[in-house]
């Protein structure tokens, strides 16, 4: 079945800097699920948001300026979609209240999205920003819509918590 675009085209047309719909999908969907599942520490949830997200990229199709402009578009439409749901639904689940044994987690202690999940919400996602999608805190700070010395503390903050969680020397 094909998808038809809102102007007649076959959605597997629409194209964004040489990509289609389909692959701006494949490309960025790690980081958009990422986001979406640092944000509410709910599977269902954050699949929910994901796809929101994704929607209304194919439902407004904005104009960017690079493909740089294009992943910090999703990763904000996914914050933002992520806090209308929190809004909306304040009885989401939190990861440290499910139990470990009904969860398959990833036995690898060095995988700091893991090692986030465990912080509070404002430094999950300014450190996944800059540890796991390598944004600067300039970057940071636009797509976040803080100033750069608020993100510039809040990692320090950050670093320094994750350091008191799990004990380790440099994060």
């Amino acid at each position: 079945m094909d998808f038809i675009y809102e102007g007649g085209s076959k959605l597997s047309d629409v194209l964004f800097f040489g990509l289609s719909y389909e692959q701006v999908i494949e490309k960025y969907k790690k980081t958009v699920g990422a986001v979406c599942v640092m944000r509410l520490q709910n599977w269902a949830d954050a699949e929910d948001c994901f796809q929101n997200t994704f929607f209304k990229l194919f439902r407004s199709a904005p104009d960017f300026n690079d493909e740089d402009h294009l992943k910090a578009w999703l990763i904000r439409v996914a914050i933002n979609e992520c806090n209308k749901y929190i809004r909306k639904n304040r009885h989401h689940i939190q990861i440290e209240k499910v139990n470990s044994d009904s969860v398959d987690f990833p036995q690898d202690s060095v995988d700091m999205s893991w090692a986030l999940m465990r912080l509070d919400e404002k430094y999950r996602e300014v450190l996944y920003l800059h540890y796991c999608e390598d944004y600067e805190v300039k970057e940071i700070a636009e797509i976040l819509k803080k100033s750069p010395n608020t993100v510039k503390t809040i990692l320090r903050r950050g670093r320094e918590k994750l350091k008191n969680l799990y004990g380790g020397e440099d994060v």
